[in-house]
């Protein structure tokens, strides 16, 4: 499939993804980097929490691509973790025999069904993706996130707007402190760093999707 996804918009994308690179090098890399400088058992925890957090979204695509197996694997986890690991803090789940799998989202789930990637997208902020995958986004804020409709979408009293995107936020800085080498590697050895991350985006969704 690899080969078979077009970059339709070439000029807009590079563009996008200049501005893409703008933000990171200004604010979410001195994020990341800064980020790493707490103390262990704190990021541990953070990306023990977020990574509970997107339970939500992977469970229900489990089921929907029919993967009961592990729907009730990632279900047990969340309940476990959300209880006994204090809001997913600690990963007690995984002590009990609960494999951490794979997170699966609408886009994954979308090409199960046998939806074609279509052309190579990048967005503002979000990065690279396919008009596949932009619909799986596009998916998460029509309702098909449980944490987002009960934060943001929802007026409810426990959570306020700004938890869903500090949530986000937080993930993206969580997995972007744990790439700088690999992410500064790949920019000083690519000729072109655009077509690097396309290219090892594409693989990284083909190998998931697979």
């Amino acid at each position: 499939e690899n080969k078979e996804v077009k970059d339709c918009f070439e000029g807009l994308n590079r563009a996008t993804f200049a501005f893409n690179q703008g933000l990171d090098k200004t604010i979410f890399e001195p994020i990341a980097k800064g980020y790493r400088k707490l103390p262990s058992p704190i990021r541990t925890g953070t990306g023990n929490v977020v990574s509970n957090l997107s339970n939500l979204i992977t469970i229900p695509n489990n089921l929907l691509q029919g993967d009961f197996k592990a729907a009730i694997n990632n279900s047990a986890r969340l309940i476990v973790n959300t209880t006994l690991g204090i809001v997913g803090i600690f990963d007690v789940a995984s002590s009990l025999g609960l494999e951490q799998l794979d997170r699966e989202d609408y886009g994954q789930t979308l090409a199960s069904w046998g939806m074609k990637s279509g052309c190579y997208i990048v967005l503002p902020i979000l990065g690279p993706s396919t008009a596949r995958d932009a619909v799986g986004h596009a998916i998460n804020f029509l309702g098909g996130d449980p944490w987002y409709n009960i934060t943001s979408k929802n007026d409810t009293r426990y959570f306020k707007d700004s938890d869903y995107f500090f949530s986000k936020m937080t993930d993206g800085v969580d997995f972007r402190a744990k790439n700088i080498e690999a992410f500064d590697s790949i920019e000083k050895n690519s000729v072109d760093f655009y077509a690097s991350v396309k290219s090892l985006y594409l693989q990284d969704r083909e190998r998931k999707i697979s």
